[in-house]
């Protein structure tokens, strides 16, 4: 299968110089002998088991790149690892209205090996995550992520990988806990990866000749993380010892353009060079099955030497204009097919996800924006509409929406209920809180110092106001001024009202009211009562101007 990869100089193969581990329990290399392992990682895979509607990855074609990789790989004597750096759920309504089943047999059929335990496996009850790791054929790994005072999951895992002992540690973002609903991580601590890591990877390192992290952290380029917690670049410089970091969590390639220097322009197929911190490698495959990642390495007399890196797109496209004007799509490299053992599988899922999701609710005359790259960092139309949805529903006079609630964009046309679900996937329910003036002004002041670019983004709707250093003034409700006096009904979804992504909590507070209505059915009842939607009426304007 062709594909681009890096094939690094001799000036740029920077190697990791391991302890040469006696033998131990598993046995360890021999002398003068060269071994070649395959690294093969994916994350951020968020319920995309079946292809897009443009025909864009899905795990069926994922396993046909991934078989292709082990057949060439096994015939030049080498071996390969597949690992997950975490988030297998929430995303896609298929996949979340049937807890994710489809996807953890699709990755037991792709024959993963270990995952990072993501912080979006939390988004459902307990019992779910622990039906989830019955199922899986591999283990999820943490070795931050305690219950009740003992690991909820194995730190790490050897592999005895043909001759080669390979430790594979899990690491969680401590932000979980901030990111998810409090009754599904009660008696549930995220304590310091890098805490942890420095306990285990000595453990590793007597027992491993290979030290691997599997993270679900991020990639921040030169540990820029801000007010999230550290990733996988300060992970590295703080604990020595690690040779290979398999991330996840930013959803981006983490490809660099100059040392500490991203390449945000990145193109599917071009030469990917992986980040290099403190002798670690570190890699992440964008998200949603996009890539799967290859890195190539040979181990020699205790030297890790990374060999040559590619991200290989799963059918990725680009719009292309032909001599007749009109504007198709094609694949950036050669369209890969799909595996049909896989497509056995996960078909009957999919149709009966299918079934049950398109259904038509309403219309709407253009694109209501909620893109990711959008919704955490500036007004958002679809925002404004699943704010209004909610104060029509519960008669607020302002509502408040986290940037990380909203998922997805609604394209122009029919409306399915299908959209409304990859729009809202989480099931939440909606607050309201009656608040005085002074309160108000108190909240939309801790509304306005959330990050830009974090799923605690705020949006606004019913509300006009100027932001300036974290602090908002001019501030009107309804079209009049904030009254400190007054008595105003506010709406936000359970999870910001019980502190969720470090909004205060409002869940003590002797007004609140968790109505039970969930805000997905609160949306599809709205756009069904309004449509056809004019997209121009939630455009979100200079309602909220930043500063």
């Amino acid at each position: 299968m062709p594909m681009k990869s890096v094939r690094l100089a001799p000036l740029l193969v920077l190697t990791g110089l391991l302890s040469a581990c006696a033998s131990g329990p598993l046995g360890g290399p021999q002398r003068d002998q060269t071994y070649r392992l395959t690294v093969l990682h994916t994350n951020d895979h968020h319920g995309r088991f079946w292809k897009n509607g443009d025909g864009e990855y899905g795990m069926a074609a994922r396993k046909t790149v991934i078989d292709s990789i082990r057949r060439e790989v096994a015939a030049s004597g080498g071996q390969t690892l597949l690992l997950d750096g975490g988030d297998v759920n929430t995303g896609v309504p298929e996949s979340d209205l049937q807890d994710a089943v489809p996807d953890f047999k699709g990755m037991n059929l792709l024959g993963y090996q270990a995952m990072a335990v993501g912080n979006h496996e939390f988004d459902k009850p307990l019992a779910i995550l622990k039906m989830q790791r019955d199922l899986a054929q591999f283990p999820m790994l943490s070795a931050n992520i305690y219950e009740n005072g003992s690991r909820m999951f194995e730190p790490y895992r050897i592999f005895k990988v043909g001759g080669l002992r390979v430790g594979v540690m899990g690491l969680t973002t401590e932000d979980t806990y901030k990111m998810v609903l409090p009754d599904h991580v009660k008696n549930i601590e995220f304590r310091s990866a890098q805490a942890e890591a420095a306990k285990v990877v000595p453990e590793l390192r007597a027992r491993a000749d290979v030290v691997i992290a599997a993270t679900h952290m991020g990639h921040y380029p030169d540990g820029q993380h801000g007010t999230q917690s550290p990733g996988d670049v300060e992970l590295a410089r703080a604990v020595k010892g690690i040779d290979l970091i398999v991330g996840g969590h930013t959803q981006n390639p983490a490809c660099m353009k100059a040392e500490n220097v991203l390449d945000e322009a990145y193109v599917p197929g071009a030469e990917c060079r992986p980040d290099r911190q403190n002798g670690a490698w570190i890699v992440q495959a964008h998200e949603w099955g996009k890539y799967v990642g290859r890195a190539d390495f040979e181990y020699r007399n205790g030297e890790f030497k990374l060999v040559q890196y590619a991200l290989i797109p799963v059918n990725l496209k680009r719009p292309l204009k032909g001599a007749d004007g009109k504007t198709s799509l094609v694949t950036y490299t050669p369209e890969i097919a799909e595996d049909k053992e896989m497509l056995a599988l996960l078909t009957p899922y999919q149709e009966f996800g299918q079934q049950k999701l398109n259904v038509d609710i309403g219309s709407t005359d253009g694109k209501l924006e909620g893109d990711r790259a959008v919704v955490r960092s500036r007004p958002a139309a679809l925002a404004v509409l699943i704010g209004r949805a909610a104060m029509e529903k519960t008669r607020a006079d302002f509502a408040v929406v986290n940037a990380g609630g909203v998922r997805d964009s609604i394209a122009a046309g029919r409306i399915t209920y299908k959209d409304v679900l990859k729009v809202q996937p989480f099931g939440n329910t909606l607050s309201t809180v009656d608040l005085t003036g002074s309160e108000v002004q108190n909240y939309l002041n801790a509304s306005a110092r959330m990050s830009t670019g974090s799923g605690a983004f705020a949006q606004f709707a019913g509300v006009s106001m100027v932001i300036s250093g974290g602090v908002a003034s001019e501030v009107r409700i309804n079209g009049a001024p904030l009254n400190p006096s007054a008595k105003y009904r506010m709406v936000i979804n359970n999870f910001q009202a019980a502190g969720g992504d470090g909004y205060p909590k409002l869940t003590g507070h002797p007004s609140h009211v968790n109505t039970g209505f969930v805000d997905a059915d609160v949306l599809r009842g709205f756009i069904a009562a309004h449509s056809p939607l004019k997209a121009a009426d939630y455009q979100p304007g200079d309602a909220v101007v930043r500063r």
